[in-house]
């Protein structure tokens, strides 16, 4: 036995993924993989829901098949690759700005979004290869970053509770609270407390589990009704056919027409934006997973930070090519590095998981908006976090512990950065689109800056990104007097 675990140390796996270098097992790295999948499994869900636009955007089949495409194999790339236990699949954020914002806001159809999306991963992919990807992230301040993630994560909540029905639009108001009146509502509400409660508990997977059970309340409650509380097809009702065959149908479904549709000016505008909402989260879930893991070094680095950043950069490329929007890194991985998960093998297994899901749409047609609006809004919430720093108090207690006390990340009596991230947060779910919001506070920061006479604390690159987003505004205007635009 002992020569025969020799050989396995020299060679298969062990070889590859080095597990005793890193301090762990090919069985703890298993469950590792295990625990991330079940942690982020609920985009299986969410990102169809969203890119299907309520029936009126992508097949449930073809969403869900690509959801699952991409995910696996960049997750598997990932490991394979880095040998590091981060999990890739489609972002929240910018399906969002996808289906919300390109497709029912700029009038552009899926493959058209689509090829947008494959223009912004490769515009990361190319910043990546040549080293510019460091120099643009310091380029922007720290504020605005956090400003930048807080509105998106606005903006999803917002989606969770508008098509939910919770949100309603109101008479003479914009928007108001609907009325506690009927079954959907109570299927949204008794998912958001349960949904919360098991969050409350530190439940692993609370968002897939708060899904299911929400969808089985459902069901049961459409059949009791008979199937009158949940009228749209297939929803909230057990499929005849539980699996089918995967629907390969949106891969490779991709137009670069947007440029005769939008305008080369808007065009490149949207290509940047979203290339700013990907870049972001990126690098701060590499570094944050990273320290969990202990893959940074004493100058808190992550070294080789470039092959990470290359397989997420392709991933960006390879959900706009399925029609699944940009896929990123997910901060989920770090469920699996908390249970001790260290190498890429975490990746691959989480990676393979989410292949069978592939022939399971019916099933996954079954959820309602209501059964997803929950988990929407918990990952709103996450994503608001961002605001929240933590100071050390000075001196450790009787017992030796050192106190913690959260404090806002967000300097608000500064007027450039309080009134950018202001801008920057609210303009986003307001007007339905992240875009709009970078821009704002991009632009606010830069005038604020130059009026204080402190143009010298602008990054040059933030001029050139400013302006950019003037121009971005400005193309209305200047396609009513430039044909060209």
């Amino acid at each position: 036995m002992t020569e025969l675990a020799a050989t396995f140390r020299r060679s298969g796996l062990d070889g590859h993924f080095k597990f005793a270098e890193n301090g762990t097992t090919l069985a703890r790295d298993t469950m590792a993989g295990l625990t991330t999948f079940i942690v982020m499994s609920y985009i299986i869900f969410l990102n169809p829901a969203i890119l299907g636009l309520g029936g009126e955007g992508l097949p449930l089949a073809g969403a869900v098949t690509s959801t699952c495409l991409v995910a696996g194999v960049m997750t598997i790339i990932m490991g394979l690759y880095t040998n590091r236990a981060y999990a890739i699949a489609p972002g929240l954020g910018i399906n969002a700005i996808v289906a919300f914002s390109l497709v029912a806001g700029a009038g552009l159809g899926f493959p058209e979004a689509m090829g947008i999306i494959v223009m912004e991963g490769a515009l990361v992919t190319l910043l990546v290869l040549v080293g510019m990807r460091e120099r643009v992230m310091q380029a922007i301040p720290l504020e605005l970053k956090k400003a930048i993630a807080i509105g998106i994560g606005l903006f999803i909540a917002f989606i969770g509770l508008y098509d939910s029905g919770l949100v309603v639009q109101g008479d003479g108001i914009p928007v108001t609270l609907a009325r506690f009146t009927t079954w959907p509502i109570f299927v949204t509400l008794f998912g958001l407390v349960f949904t919360m409660a098991l969050r409350a508990r530190g439940f692993r997977g609370d968002l897939l589990v708060g899904i299911i059970a929400t969808t089985v309340l459902a069901t049961v409650i459409n059949w009791a009704t008979d199937y009158t509380a949940f009228t749209a097809p297939g929803v909230a009702r057990w499929p005849e056919d539980i699996a089918t065959s995967p629907d390969f149908s949106l891969v490779g479904n991709v137009s670069f027409d947007a440029f005769a549709t939008l305008g080369v000016v808007a065009t490149l505008a949207w290509v940047f934006s979203l290339f700013l909402a990907d870049f972001f989260d990126t690098m701060g879930t590499l570094v944050g997973v990273g320290k969990q893991a202990g893959y940074l070094n004493k100058d808190g680095e992550l070294p080789e930070i470039r092959k990470p950043l290359l397989v997420d950069s392709v991933a960006a490329m390879a959900g706009g090519a399925a029609s699944a929007s940009s896929a990123t890194t997910y901060i989920e991985s770090g469920a699996g590095v908390g249970v001790g998960g260290r190498t890429g093998w975490v990746a691959v297994v989480c990676g393979a998981l989410f292949f069978p899901f592939m022939f399971l749409a019916p099933l996954i047609g079954m959820v309602p908006l209501q059964a997803v609006a929950p988990a929407l809004i918990i990952v709103g919430y996450l994503m608001v976090t961002a605001l929240s720093e933590y100071e050390e108090e000075a001196e450790p207690g009787a017992d030796g512990t050192v106190t913690r006390r959260a404090v806002a990340g967000i300097d608000f009596n500064n007027l450039a950065l309080g009134l950018a991230a202001l801008l920057t947060i609210v303009i986003m779910p307001f007007t339905y689109s992240i875009t709009n919001g970078i821009g704002f506070g991009f632009i606010t920061y830069t005038l604020i800056r130059i009026a204080q006479g402190d143009w010298r604390r602008i990054n040059p690159l933030l001029y050139a990104i400013s302006a950019g987003f003037v121009l971005y505004f400005l193309v209305p205007l200047l396609q009513d007097n430039l044909s060209w635009v």
